[in-house]
């Protein structure tokens, strides 16, 4: 027999939300509307309220609200639960990616640890207060955001509910904001910001026969590539004593037509983390002057504006809160501690505006897009149980 919450956890893994993670892909399996859609349905006879959030075409938030947050005193505190809903591709998965098969106390699929169980045990923990009086369920929205994976989108869609008045549902800020991610249920409260962008190397095309009346964009790039490296262990920057100091990493490499063609051009995609705090603008600006400076400013090299910025987690505004979800964990016999992890989390952009913010959730990041991804069933049931007491105490 497995638990409602084990159950609806491969519900959730059976309906795909892949993000294409910038690609040019399609079909059933990419954006999370066919998973939103289910959400909604889910709760639509529990007598909550419900706000669905364009972000981009096939990509709506969804906020569930457990009472009337129009008719609330203004006196009484609102909890977010927020969890995303989207997953990372499952290309070289050793699994099938939506069978949620369970095998040895765990469950299998892509999503199951990162984070449809954080999802699962949430939409379980608000499913029980549903039968009580309006004035004795907590204050709790359930916050389900798209596009965590590629660009944080969601979560500034949510943002903009209650700074910028674009939600007819969430109009103030949350007092506080619990983010489900695969933490072992310890308790982040700081973590890494990222900036991402784009590199280009443009050339000369030529055919491969006679390639000195081109120019090679993926030589040209390889230059850039090795200044890059070298700037890497020269990173400016904080160096945090929670999440480490900053990294560069290059990613994603693309350029030519084919073997017998010069190519014209070449693109790499770079990853650049950082102390929350620290100026993700600044950042990629300084990998900018470093490659101009080591290369002598060749005019075939141009950036592209960031795809994502996140300036990190930082642990000014929710040591209180962070206490208060420790000491629940400790009643539900879990000895939980404040951590700080180089990963990046919704939490970051959401946290602006002072709203205090906290990451806890389900499972092992170690767990989180891999090739088997898994969640341990006993995890998943003690998150309830932690999401639950903390609601009802709030």
């Amino acid at each position: 027999m497995t638990s409602d919450v084990v159950a609806l956890l491969q519900q959730l893994i059976r309906i795909p939300s892949v993000n294409p993670m910038g690609r040019d892909v399609q079909g059933e399996i990419y954006y999370e509307a066919r998973l939103t859609s289910f959400l909604e349905q889910y709760v639509a006879d529990w007598g909550f309220f419900c706000e669905r959030q364009f972000v981009s075409p096939e990509r709506e938030n969804l906020l569930i609200a457990t009472v009337d947050l129009s008719q609330l005193p203004a006196d009484r505190p609102i909890l977010m639960l927020e969890v995303h809903q989207d997953t990372v591709p499952v290309d070289g998965m050793s699994i099938d990616p939506f069978a949620a098969e369970i095998r040895d106390g765990k469950v299998y699929g892509r999503g199951s640890c990162d984070i449809k169980g954080g999802m699962a045990a949430m939409l379980t923990v608000i499913s029980r207060f549903r039968d009580l009086p309006t004035e004795k369920r907590p204050a709790v929205v359930l916050a389900l955001a798209v596009n965590e994976e590629h660009g944080f989108s969601g979560a500034k869609r949510m943002t903009q509910g209650w700074t910028e008045g674009q939600s007819k549902l969430l109009t103030r800020p949350p007092a506080a904001i619990v983010v489900s991610e695969p933490t072992m249920l310890d308790v982040v409260v700081a973590h890494k910001g990222v900036v991402r962008w784009k590199c280009h190397a443009n050339g000369i095309a030529a055919h491969s026969s006679n390639p000195s009346i081109g120019a090679n964009a993926i030589y040209r790039m390889s230059k850039i590539i090795n200044a890059l490296e070298q700037h890497a262990t020269q990173l400016p920057g904080s160096i945090s004593p929670l999440v480490g100091g900053p990294t560069l990493s290059v990613g994603i490499i693309s350029g030519g037509v084919s073997v017998n063609t010069v190519p014209d051009h070449c693109s790499i995609e770079i990853d650049r983390r950082l102390a929350p705090g620290d100026n993700p603008l600044d950042a990629q600006q300084a990998a900018i002057d470093f490659i101009a400076q080591q290369l002598d400013d060749p005019d075939w090299i141009s950036h592209d504006q960031p795809f994502i910025i996140s300036p990190g987690l930082a642990p000014t505004h929710n040591q209180s809160l962070a206490e208060s979800l420790i000491a629940t964990l400790q009643q539900c016999d879990i000895q939980a501690k404040t951590i700080g992890v180089p990963y990046g989390t919704d939490g970051a952009i959401l946290s602006q505006g002072d709203a205090p913010t906290v990451v806890c959730g389900p499972g092992d990041i170690a767990q989180a897009h891999t090739h088997d991804e898994w969640l341990a069933i006993d995890q998943l049931e003690k998150s309830v149980e932690v999401y639950e007491t903390f609601c009802r105490r709030f």
